[in-house]
């Protein structure tokens, strides 16, 4: 063999080996960047499910059993306002995990990402319309909730969209002025947010009450015949639904001087079986 060609048998030898070097360092480079954007996205998806695992405990009404009012000691209930003049009430819908203090600010803004202790929450707070009196003696008050899933907040207010559900939970008891007094649900509608009509608080003279309450009940997916009186007293808690952005869910109740057993919770102490709640949707 010539010396110029075993020079070029040589060069080719080196060129392939250089080749194979090339290739194997930019494979290396791949898997290195692959594995880090995998690593990225696992600490990514970690970081998810603890941000919104925070956000479902920051909304879960146990956190706050310890200051609900009682017949026998509302002094816990007194502490919490205490803590925040806002505070003015609370409610409970039988049967659900709507078991929250109220609030009422001088807006409706505040609480929309403000907790009941006065800090930054995205799960804000379930609070009273500025324009309502806070002794619910408004014809018609209005009560809003974030619409939130794993049963936090106003979450299971859509789940009165089912017939069965509606039919089931008929009561609940709301504290204001150092006193319970009953919730008796009759209607649940499905609005679109921008029609005002629906959600107008503290309306005034027996006529314009009246044609108020025939709307609701016009446009309701369910109701039932309670036999409202003129001089009864309606809230309707309000929240956003999950299939639409405009979407409203409203639970509308009577409030009664009559404070309603709470037949559920006989059913938890093993008096009758009691189904899991779903998680909403």
């Amino acid at each position: 063999m010539s010396s110029n060609n075993q020079e070029k048998q040589e060069k080719s030898t080196d060129g392939q080996m250089l080749g194979r070097k090339i290739v194997r360092r930019i494979d290396s480079m791949l898997d290195t960047v692959l594995l880090s954007f995998f690593l990225l996205f696992l600490m990514f998806s970690i970081y998810a499910l603890w941000d919104t695992n925070q956000i479902y405990q920051a909304g879960d009404s146990a956190q706050f059993e310890a200051y609900k009012p009682s017949a026998d000691d509302s002094l816990s209930f007194e502490e919490l306002k205490k803590l925040n003049q806002d505070v003015t009430g609370w409610i409970t819908v039988y049967g659900t995990h709507i078991d929250y203090p109220i609030v009422q600010s001088t807006d409706n803004d505040k609480y929309i990402n403000t907790n009941v202790m006065g800090e930054y929450s995205l799960v804000g707070s379930i609070f009273l319309d500025y324009r309502n009196k806070p002794d619910f003696s408004d014809y018609n008050s209005i009560l809003y909730g974030h619409h939130m899933d794993a049963n936090a907040m106003f979450g299971e207010v859509g789940n009165f969209e089912k017939k069965a559900y509606f039919d089931e939970h008929k009561f609940g008891n709301l504290y204001f002025e150092g006193k319970d007094h009953g919730l008796e649900f009759f209607a649940f509608l499905e609005q679109d947010a921008y029609n005002f009509d629906f959600f107008e608080p503290a309306i005034e003279g027996k006529e314009r009450q009246q044609e108020y309450l025939q709307l609701l009940l016009d446009h309701a997916i369910h109701k039932r015949d309670i036999d409202l009186k003129p001089d009864d007293h309606i809230v309707l808690l309000y929240t956003c639904t999950s299939f639409s952005t405009n979407g409203r869910h409203v639970l509308v109740a009577r409030i009664t001087d009559q404070v309603f057993e709470d037949t559920f919770v006989k059913e938890k102490s093993g008096i009758a079986g009691l189904d899991s709640q779903k998680i909403w949707n």
